[in-house]
């Protein structure tokens, strides 16, 4: 592996939400800041893109269609190939998911909605700091 695709490859951010908005919002502060971003809509999407490209982070949202984010969580640290990338958790919806809950299943981050793309920056950049 070149130091380019070293580099590359630590600097992706996976984001997991059925919020168009979320992305476009996400896309631009983490792109901005030197982020590369992958995509998915849903829980399932979201384990075949880390398996196949290997973010250094997912910033993942409880409350999706077909497998919600608990559900993706808890497949992302079962298998080997994605079981040591950081998941950031992030939920509008307090009941469906609490912090003790995603820290049990190995979320790193326990984010509730509304936060500010400050406040998410900071906390992607403690887990994934930009190579130099």
């Amino acid at each position: 592996m070149t130091q380019t695709d070293s580099t590359q490859m630590t600097n992706q951010v996976l984001v997991v939400d059925d919020d168009p908005l979320m992305h476009r919002l996400l896309q631009h502060h983490l792109e901005r800041a030197g982020y590369k971003l992958l995509s998915a809509t849903n829980g399932r999407d979201a384990f075949e893109i880390a398996s196949r490209e290997n973010p250094g982070l997912i910033v993942m949202d409880v409350m999706m269609p077909q497998v919600n984010g608990m559900e993706a969580l808890r497949e992302l640290k079962k298998a080997d190939a994605t079981k040591t990338i950081p998941v950031i958790i992030i939920t509008a919806n307090t009941h469906a998911m609490s912090q003790k809950e995603s820290e049990i299943h190995g979320g790193a981050v326990f984010m509730t909605k509304p936060f500010s793309p400050a406040q998410l920056l900071t906390e992607i950049r403690r887990l994934l700091p930009l190579a130099s």
